[in-house]
């Protein structure tokens, strides 16, 4: 594989620095990478994978597949030895090493109680609801307004809140373009789960682009994934500005902040549309009661209703 190829050209690059070299080698052992293809030395000057990833920091160096893998095993070493010229003088350095590949010999195991039976015994019907919009459009706000709406209803929901994420299962995320569609594909594995759960699960994300959602809305039946797109202009999120971002992005301290240098794809075909009437915003409550509304006209919170699809979609 590639990937064995380019460890090997680190092996012969970095050979002076032996902590380094046994941990090299230490990687190529553990996770049994096929034989490369090739001559090694003749391809010497090849680049890194694309799937691999180097951050040079100023006491560390991360070497990272890129987009990390959920199954990944990550293996570490601590040693003194310095690694680049640009790191000559620091006394510790830290390589990550994330392994790239997919499980094998996995079976689904079946369970006597299904989707329907949590349904019924929750009455409701299981689904996504995915808030999608720019940072400071309300996302967070709408999402915990929603679920203060269906729980007072007696109906359960769970708000899976994109930075509330990275503090957890995402916490080894960043946001480059690889990273994000990683962010998302992870978030939406995990709404899969509760939607089948039988909760309203209610995901608040930027989720910047288009492909990164349709992939989310592919993991589930088309009617059970509703995208909210909180279609607040540029203007308002910037002046709100409640994290101070946008201000950080303009002064160039953010880098691939959406809006600002990243751009944000809008969705083509959601369910739910939310702007400003008037160019007045509608309060978090009225925004959360237009989506309760559309929840309990498709029927999802009757178990037993059949849900309601639009014929022309």
């Amino acid at each position: 594989m590639y990937i064995c190829m380019y460890l090997s050209l680190l092996v012969k690059k970095y050979k002076k620095y032996p902590k380094l070299l046994t941990f090299l080698n230490e990687i190529i052992n553990i996770y049994s990478f096929d034989e490369p293809s090739g001559n090694i030395e003749s391809n010497f000057w090849l680049p890194p994978p694309p799937f691999l990833h180097f951050l040079h920091c100023p006491n560390h160096v991360y070497i990272q597949s890129v987009p990390p893998d959920p199954g990944i095993t990550a293996r570490s070493c601590l040693f003194s030895d310095p690694l680049l010229p640009s790191l000559t003088g620091k006394e510790e350095y830290f390589i990550l090493m994330s392994s790239v590949g997919h499980s094998t010999n996995i079976f689904w195991h079946e369970c006597p109680i299904g989707k329907v039976d949590r349904e019924k015994l929750l009455n409701q019907q299981g689904c996504v609801v995915w808030i999608t919009g720019l940072s400071g459009s309300g996302k967070s706000t709408l999402a915990c307004s929603l679920g203060r709406q269906l729980h007072s209803r007696g109906k359960l929901s769970y708000v899976l809140d994109g930075d509330n994420l990275r503090h957890g299962l995402n916490k080894n995320l960043g946001f480059s373009p690889e990273h994000r569609m990683e962010n998302i594909r992870r978030v939406g594995e995990v709404a899969k789960l509760f939607a089948d759960g039988g909760l309203i699960c209610i995901a608040s994300l930027i989720s910047p682009y288009r492909k990164d959602r349709e992939a989310c809305r592919a993991l589930l039946p088309k009617e059970n994934f509703i995208e909210v797109f909180l279609n607040m202009p540029l203007e308002l999120c910037e002046g709100r500005d409640p994290k101070g971002l946008y201000k950080l992005a303009r002064a160039g301290k953010i880098k691939g902040f959406t809006g600002v240098d990243d751009p944000y794809e809008p969705p083509l075909n959601c369910e739910i549309e939310l702007q400003q009437k008037d160019g007045i915003c509608p309060t978090p409550n009225e925004m959360a009661g237009e989506v309760v509304s559309y929840l309990e006209d498709k029927g999802y919170l009757i178990a037993d209703s059949p849900v309601i699809t639009n014929p022309l979609t």
